[in-house]
């Protein structure tokens, strides 16, 4: 799954480089945060947070074919 947002968010960036994909696991539960840099924030994010919606439902539809629960945070980077 960390590979999926990874791959999805270098497709989308014009800096590949500054992606960051950390997860994090809870039991069944597979938290991810992404990072990306400044600029890019609204490629990833989308008008009216579209982008973002479609991520998550790509990370939900991946999780639930093994199982799991994912969810997505996007971390506003500094």
């Amino acid at each position: 799954m960390r590979e999926l947002v990874d791959f999805i968010a270098r497709s989308l960036v014009d800096d590949p480089t500054q992606v960051e994909v950390k997860e994090f696991r809870r039991g069944a539960q597979v938290i991810l945060n992404l990072r990306v840099a400044k600029e890019d924030m609204g490629r990833i994010i989308g008008r009216g947070g579209r982008v973002a919606s479609a991520i998550r439902t790509l990370l939900r539809v991946a999780a639930g074919q093994q199982g799991k629960r994912a969810s997505l945070d996007i971390i506003e980077p500094e």
